[in-house]
């Protein structure tokens, strides 16, 4: 009984020291951390929310082929606290505008068309100096170019690819 002991004894001590010297090489090699760093903590990035900003003159360009669109807007515009003064509209130079678009010129302009842009039932806001003023750099002007996203026509039939 003593040899089967010393057998069983040794089988442990074999066992115990292949398990330490795997977990020490695992250590070694940088795949077992004993003492891990804090993770830093993302902080979530804040929504930049616009501001309704009525001192802007709004000028609303439809450019889809529905006619019409450019009315509405402006009629929501001024539903919600604009001068009707200092909303003006017509159609746009082009017609291939996909996405409703609230366009700034200078970065201080940014949340006003943001705000333009809430009233107005969302759309994407660009900063493009292609609709300032050249006579009055300094004017505070948005540009709302209704897209082919805000039509409610059904597309022609000469527009549908044959199949």
């Amino acid at each position: 009984m003593n040899g089967w002991a010393v057998l069983l004894w040794s089988f442990v001590a074999a066992l115990v020291l292949i398990v330490v010297g795997i977990f020490v090489a695992l250590v070694l090699m940088g795949r077992i951390n004993l003492f891990p760093s804090a993770e830093p903590s993302m902080a979530p990035t804040p929504e930049v929310t616009g501001v309704v900003d009525t001192t802007y003159t709004v000028l609303v360009l439809n450019a889809t082929g529905e006619d019409g669109l450019d009315v509405q807007m402006r009629e929501t515009i001024v539903n919600n606290g604009w001068d009707a003064d200092s909303v003006s509209y017509g159609p746009a130079g082009e017609q291939g505008f996909a996405d409703t678009t609230v366009y700034y010129v200078s970065e201080a302009d940014e949340l006003a068309a943001i705000g333009l842009a809430d009233v107005i039932g969302g759309a994407e806001v660009a900063q493009n100096d292609f609709y300032a003023d050249p006579n009055d750099p300094e004017q505070k002007q948005l540009v709302v170019v209704i897209g082919a996203d805000r039509s409610t026509a059904a597309p022609d039939a000469s527009e549908t690819p044959a199949e």
